[in-house]
């Protein structure tokens, strides 16, 4: 992913821009032109070639000499264009200046290169928010190689993504807004984050983001208990609540230290070569659906254990049976050390 840098806009960017428009400029120019060479035309019987000429090195100031000599209308004409257009000169300059010095013009670059990465991206990530989970979700995501687009609104945060070593593709704006989503690609995306810090950001997200994409799988974080069934009945598939799983957390670590310890090693990546892996009915090679765990011989080909498995209904199972199928609508969970596991996709995947 290339970098993309964006200037920051002057406060007082919006009040300028109200006054200064490049449109304006441009259809100014073009309306003097108009009035030159009709101008030229009728007072002095130019034909149209001559006119354009006279108008236009009367609007460039250039100074070159007359197609012919100029009546005293023709010359009452010409000074009084030449004075309108001074002033239709200076704005024009002044206008293309504030575009460039306060932003517009970065920004328009900003968007154009968004457009180019997005429209060459599929099956990518959608993170809501760089704070603090973000931030982990990110560094997560860079881990394992994985295409991600960050969607921040913060001046400060998106500083900071712009500070990183890490060349991050972002979106400026807000999220409850579906032309920012659509920019960021939720179209084509294969899942969306929604790390947001505000309950009803979250909300108004995720409502935003399943109606853009149905198919979409969205993870959102919660705050509150109370938001949970919110979540879902906008659309969200999974919800994470921090400040819950982190009172479990330590809760569990008065009466079951050793367990907890060990489940926090094996999936600490940055510690440990072990991790899990699911494998999904429709991620299986034809020649492998429909049968059970003994006849894929997972443990013996690739070393890795499968310790859970989900039926059809979204039920789990620890450490299944050897003769439990695979069958449409089911996955297995599978532990493994890194090598183990690239085996199992490599053996168990359709690529």
């Amino acid at each position: 992913m290339k970098r993309i840098w964006q200037n920051k806009f002057f406060n007082w960017y919006t009040l300028t821009n109200s006054y200064l428009s490049l449109r304006v400029a441009a259809s100014l120019v073009l309306l003097s032109f108009v009035i030159g060479i009709v101008g030229f035309m009728n007072i002095e019987g130019y034909s149209f070639l001559e006119a354009f000429y006279m108008t236009a090195i009367t609007i460039a100031t250039v100074g070159y000499t007359e197609v012919k000599p100029l009546s005293s209308n023709g010359q009452l004409f010409t000074a009084l264009y030449i004075i309108i257009n001074l002033g239709i000169f200076a704005y024009a300059l002044s206008a293309f200046t504030s575009y460039v010095a306060h932003g517009e013009f970065f920004r328009k670059m900003h968007n154009s290169f968004i457009e180019q990465q997005i429209s060459k991206m599929k099956d990518h990530i959608i993170l809501c928010g760089y704070g603090k989970y973000g931030k982990e979700v990110v560094a997560n995501f860079l881990h394992h190689d994985i295409d991600f687009i960050v969607i921040e609104r913060d001046e400060k945060k998106i500083a900071e993504i712009q500070e990183r070593e890490d060349k991050l593709l972002y979106v400026e704006g807000d999220t409850t807004h579906d032309d920012i989503l659509l920019l960021a690609g939720i179209e084509k995306a294969k899942a969306l984050i929604c790390a947001l810090g505000d309950d009803t950001e979250n909300v108004f997200t995720v409502l935003s983001a399943r109606q853009l994409n149905p198919k979409l799988n969205i993870i959102s974080r919660s705050l509150s208990p109370k938001t949970e069934s919110k979540l879902r009945m906008a659309g969200a598939d999974h919800i994470i609540m921090p400040e819950q799983i982190g009172g479990f957390y330590m809760a569990t670590l008065v009466s079951k230290p050793g367990a907890v310890d060990f489940f926090s090693f094996i999936t600490n990546e940055y510690e440990s070569d072990i991790g899990f892996e699911e494998i999904a009915y429709k991620d299986l090679p034809n020649k492998l659906k429909n049968k059970s765990i003994r006849e894929l011989r997972i443990r013996e080909l690739t070393g890795s254990n499968i310790i859970g498995f989900k039926n059809a209904i979204g039920k789990y199972s620890v450490n299944p049976s050897p003769d439990t199928i695979f069958s449409a609508g089911t996955s297995f969970i599978v532990l493994g050390n890194e090598k183990q596991l690239e085996a199992l996709c490599k053996n168990f995947k359709v690529s």
